[in-house]
């Protein structure tokens, strides 16, 4: 079964770019944008982050953080954030288990660019997973989904 708007979302540790280890838990009280995409440096992926980037303050200022999650490693998500100065952080899922949990590995196991909105106790508020892998979901879309949850 696959978990949608409504259902808790699933915990996770990840290691990801500062060093770092995060997991949901860590932000709980806290608006959370799960961004699933599908690789480092591509060029969709890039001006999907990139956009969110751009925008950060908006979700700052409603006190919401940005995680995004690949299946590559860290060391391919420091280079990617320090090329593109991005202030969020950028997980390792490197065997795919929090891609399972959340239902957006598609045809042979390929990762689906998704985004799921996690409200402040943990339930998923919203949900986008991509049939097509070459658009990806608005700043002012999760923004009305993150106010919404007020």
């Amino acid at each position: 079964m696959t978990i949608g708007v409504g259902d808790v979302a699933p915990d996770f540790s990840l290691a990801g770019t500062g060093g770092k280890t995060y997991s949901l838990a860590q932000y709980r009280g806290a608006a959370v944008v799960l961004v699933f995409y599908p690789g480092d440096n591509t060029p969709v992926c890039t001006r999907q982050l990139c956009s969110y980037n751009d925008e950060l303050s908006q979700f700052s200022g409603v006190s919401a953080q940005v995680l995004g999650i690949s299946t590559q490693d860290v060391a391919s998500h420091e280079k990617f954030a320090a090329k593109h100065g991005f202030k969020f952080p950028l997980l390792a899922d490197t065997d795919k288990a929090v891609h399972r949990a959340y239902g957006v590995l598609g045809l042979m196991d390929l990762p689906r660019r998704s985004v799921f909105v996690v409200d402040a106790a943990g339930t998923i508020r919203y949900a986008h997973r991509a049939l097509v892998g070459v658009t990806y979901r608005p700043v002012r879309e999760l923004m009305d989904a993150i106010t919404a949850l007020r």
